[in-house]
């Protein structure tokens, strides 16, 4: 009996399996499938205005508005807020690109990257981490995607309304019947936009960057029209002043790197299909502060013109609150105006879900469980978690919107300062691609039990510098000076993790490093990651002439 049910379960394992190259040991099914490995020259099909595509196409959405608009909540005036976004996406462009370069010269996602610095089996933690944020963020986005569905359904039918729909929702939750439902169907429409491969989504990007930058603009215009004119906008002060006004804007810097802290962590999900290393660089350097700038311009001054529109109203920090509105008191033009902004801004959810978080979350569970998961299939369960959770809850306000997206920028932060020092710093561009697999003792990346607690020192080191803060931002009292140092919580958590990283290191020194500027991945062309005589990783060996292994010098 015993052998009958062992067969059954290993017939469906069997099924149930991602496909995988014949060969491997049972802890090498443990670190890779498909999906995991070097991306081949074939699928590298992501050229530099792809990556301009994909950008422009994730600045316009919801959640930039929100961050932008935000500021004018807060207390500052639209070109202190506007200022605050320029500095923010321009240090975030950086960051990008600094961890971008590891996948497009090596063409491998952030799961295996980060086994070069936390470890064959350490990296699992930090690529858990970031799964988990992954999801969070979809169900929140997927909850912003659903108020765009039902602006769209309102306009068409005024019966569709929250105030006056039966309500199963307790007063204070955040969220009605009727919101809820518009969720739904919001997140039941994307779920086919999962099943396709990310080297192919790019076209999804593409016409993204066409229709919902039209839509954007047309707001915009519409705003200032009913605000009677720019003036009376450009003319609004900020309500703050003296140390109080300097210190939301450092926040306002903040916001908008937080805003990319789960996408500066994992960019090598993107950067590995790049065709060479520089179609990845100047075009996300650029792009990012660019786009994200013009996006939040038009957030800011919207949220600003709503003071205008309606005197005696704080500002509207959500521009769908703001559209919502414009059905109140408009005619079915103006219904039908608020019906194509509002699909405009469906779609821009729809492909900001999809990159930043479907396939970020589905690439993590690839390396959490990779015999059994693949990017499809963790997109799928991160879909799931998304509509398990309580998305509406973090969007009740902008301050618990904000103070969301500062705390878990502390986490992310340090996993990007130990990444891109032991890159940068410590190996100096240079990895073993294939070691990077194997799970044997012997292997660089193995460490200590397949874990390394250098990195892991400098990870908690840049936690552990935030906490107190945090534990000011909800609500208890704590020390000036620890508020002062979660205000700039990213910067904190990643020159502290990055520092104490390069001196763990400088101490206690590691195999695989070179002790000059070595790049070595991008003439890779294939990996053969299985033990026997015939695995191999080609490339021309010359390129790695000199590279340092311990003390020795090494070939691949």
């Amino acid at each position: 009996m015993d052998k009958l049910h062992n067969s059954k379960v290993g017939h469906w394992a069997d099924r149930l399996a991602v496909d995988n190259e014949d060969g491997l040991t049972t802890a090498q099914l443990m670190l890779t499938n498909n999906d995991l490995k070097p991306v081949e020259p074939e699928r590298r099909q992501w050229g530099a205005w792809n990556f301009v595509g994909f950008w422009i196409a994730d600045s316009f959405n919801i959640n930039t508005w929100m961050i932008s608009s935000s500021m004018i909540v807060a207390g500052l005036s639209w070109w202190q807020s506007w200022l605050c976004v320029w500095i923010g996406y321009a240090i975030a462009a950086v960051f990008i690109c600094s961890t971008g370069r590891i996948g497009a010269m090596y063409h491998i996602g952030f799961p295996v990257v980060g086994r070069a610095s936390f470890g064959i089996w350490g990296s699992l933690w930090p690529v858990f981490n970031r799964a988990a944020m992954a999801c969070i963020w979809y169900g929140v986005q997927s909850w912003i995607g659903g108020e765009c569905v039902y602006l769209m359904i309102r306009s068409i039918w005024l019966s569709w309304d929250r105030h006056t729909i039966p309500n199963t929702f307790a007063p204070d939750s955040g969220a009605t019947t009727a919101d809820y439902a518009s969720f739904f169907i919001f997140w039941f429409c994307s779920l086919p936009a999962i099943w396709f491969p990310v080297h192919k989504i790019r076209h999804l990007f593409t016409v993204k960057a066409y229709f919902v930058p039209c839509a954007g603009i047309a707001f915009f215009i519409w705003a200032i029209v009913r605000a009677g004119g720019v003036g009376p906008i450009v003319r609004q002060p900020a309500s703050i002043g003296g140390s109080e006004l300097a210190w939301q804007m450092v926040k306002g810097i903040m916001n908008s790197i937080a805003n990319f802290a789960t996408l500066i962590v994992n960019d090598p999900d993107f950067t590995r299909f790049a065709g060479k290393p520089r179609d990845a660089l100047w075009s996300q350097l650029f792009t990012i502060p660019i786009g994200f700038a013009v996006t939040s311009f038009i957030g800011i001054i919207v949220s600003s013109s709503s003071v205008v529109i309606y005197p005696g109203t704080d500002p509207i920090w959500d521009p769908l609150d703001l559209l919502e509105k414009f059905i109140d008191d408009g005619g079915s033009a103006q219904r039908f105006g608020v019906f194509v902004i509002a699909a405009a801004f469906a779609l821009a959810q729809l492909g900001t879900n999809i990159a930043a978080n479907s396939v970020s979350a589905g690439t993590d569970m690839t390396a959490l469980l990779p015999r059994f998961i693949n990017i499809r299939r963790g997109g799928y369960i991160c879909a799931l978690v998304g509509l398990a959770m309580c998305p509406y809850t973090l969007l009740t306000s902008s301050n618990q919107f904000t103070t969301y997206l500062s705390s878990y920028s502390v986490f992310l932060s340090s996993i990007a300062g130990v990444m891109i020092s032991d890159y940068y710093v410590v190996r100096k561009g240079y990895l073993e691609i294939k070691e990077l697999y194997d799970a044997r003792k012997s292997g660089p990346y193995f460490y200590t039990f397949g874990i390394h607690w250098r990195a892991y020192a400098a990870y908690i080191s840049g936690i552990l510098i935030n906490v107190v803060g945090f534990a000011g931002a909800i609500g208890r009292d704590v020390p000036i000076g620890a508020t002062y140092i979660y205000n700039v919580n990213f910067f904190a958590g990643f020159i502290v993790s990055s520092g104490m990283y390069w001196g763990l290191c400088k101490l206690f020194p590691i195999p695989a490093t070179s002790d000059r500027w070595m790049e070595v991945g991008d003439a890779i062309t294939d990996v053969r990651l299985a033990y026997d005589g015939s695995s191999h990783q080609d490339f021309d060996e010359e390129a790695v002439m000199g590279s340092k292994y311990g003390e020795n010098p090494k070939t691949v």
